[in-house]
């Protein structure tokens, strides 16, 4: 039930955290391992081995679109069970196959497994609480979700000195496991059966529809895979940069870490500023700002020639500071008016942003082969079409005044 005089609840915004932080345990402690995988599996193209970081979002975009329809319909909860069952079993797949084929199909399925928890999380929210008290609460939660790529790839290292790559995909199915036992002890089902919509092959049409007519939900749908497009060459190419290009070796989960505090520091501040500057005014100025730092390292690097190793962290650091202010606000933007079919709704913004971002990524990260200048261009691009998508907006909603 949506709460007129919402309290913070420390449990409730620990647990959706939680079932989020599934999803980045799975793609982050995993980083390490890449070449580990690719000698095993014979790779011998390197960059294949990003494929294995970008699927899981493919999986994770369609996914969503299942089963937030489906919880709109039969509760929250059930369907949160139904995925992390899929993914056991894609889990399984990923530790037993010798085939990088059946690898990658598996890594798909374990995304869409996934979807469930990282979708339905974002409904139960959004079942509880509105306006920018959701976008406060959304900010806390991504902070602790950002949390979990700092420790992940330095686990997975830890993982690899005392095991092999496979002791990373048990480890993150003991890590849901507990996660699913504290959820189906703790939490309440969120979705009053009063509000729930009878099952029909019709809801994904009727459901859709509904999306597309708030023009708000789409337009920060859209700068949402923009951003998590350009952001998500990172994960997929942070091996290559630090191990091939600045020859860091063991250091990478260091660094890795370092760029996922600034993340984590910022959606902190946003959680303690929203509430007096609102979300649409902070989403703005840190998409200015994501632009702005992107443009000036293409300026200054335009040669592509790399800087300097502690260059590169400050650039790092002062992007990603902004992308904390981006992501937890541009879903709580989208899912604003989308409240009378939250599932739908968070389905429909992880689709479109996820299945946007996925070959953003794939088609930035083939040119970054020895210069991480193609990253930065990615980054300045996809910034100035977020800031065009909010003129276009906001030019609309005023003509729509007059």
């Amino acid at each position: 039930m949506q709460n007129s005089n919402p309290a913070f609840k420390n449990e409730f915004v620990a647990l959706m955290a939680s079932l989020m932080s599934i999803v980045a345990l799975t793609i982050d402690a995993l980083l390490p391992a890449l070449p580990n995988i690719a000698e095993d599996l014979n790779i011998t193209d390197p960059k294949s081995t990003q494929w294995l970081i970008t699927m899981i979002f493919l999986g994770i975009g369609f996914g969503q679109l299942i089963f937030g329809p489906l919880s709109d319909s039969y509760g929250r909860k059930p369907i949160v069970y139904i995925g992390f069952f899929i993914f056991i079993i894609s889990s399984i797949i990923c530790v037993t196959t010798k085939n990088f084929e059946m690898m990658l199909f598996a890594r798909v399925l374990q995304g869409v497994g996934l979807s469930a928890p990282r979708t339905i999380s974002i409904a139960m929210v959004r079942d509880s609480f509105s306006g920018d008290f959701m976008a406060k609460l959304l900010s806390v939660i991504v902070m602790f979700f950002i949390l979990v790529p700092v420790i992940a790839p330095t686990f997975g290292q830890i993982l690899l000195e005392w095991f092999d790559w496979r002791a990373i995909f048990n480890a993150n199915l003991i890590f849901g496991s507990v996660v699913m036992l504290w959820f189906w002890k703790r939490q309440p089902e969120t979705l009053d059966k009063s509000k729930r919509i009878k099952f029909s092959p019709s809801i994904f049409i009727t459901g859709t529809k509904e999306f597309f007519k708030h023009k708000e939900a789409v337009a920060f749908t859209l700068t949402s895979g923009f951003i998590t497009g350009s952001f998500m060459v990172y994960l997929s190419t942070s091996q290559q940069i630090y191990q091939d290009q600045y020859n860091l070796g063991e250091l990478f989960p260091y660094f890795f870490a370092s760029t996922a505090l600034s993340i984590g520091l910022s959606t902190f501040t946003n959680s303690r500023l929203v509430m007096r500057f609102g979300s649409r005014n902070i989403a703005f100025y840190a998409t200015v700002a994501y632009f702005l730092i992107s443009i000036l390292y293409v300026i200054l690097f335009i040669s592509g020639n790399n800087p300097s190793i502690g260059v590169l962290i400050s650039f790092f650091l002062i992007q990603f500071f902004a992308v904390g202010f981006i992501f937890g606000n541009y879903r709580s933007l989208a899912m604003e008016p989308l409240g009378h079919i939250a599932g739908i709704g968070a389905a429909i913004n992880g689709f479109i942003s996820t299945v946007m971002a996925v070959p953003i990524a794939n088609y930035i990260g083939s040119f970054v082969h020895t210069s991480v200048l193609p990253l930065f261009i990615g980054f300045s691009v996809f910034g100035l079409l977020s800031l065009i998508t909010f003129y276009v907006l906001k030019y609309s909603t005023q003509r729509k005044l007059v």
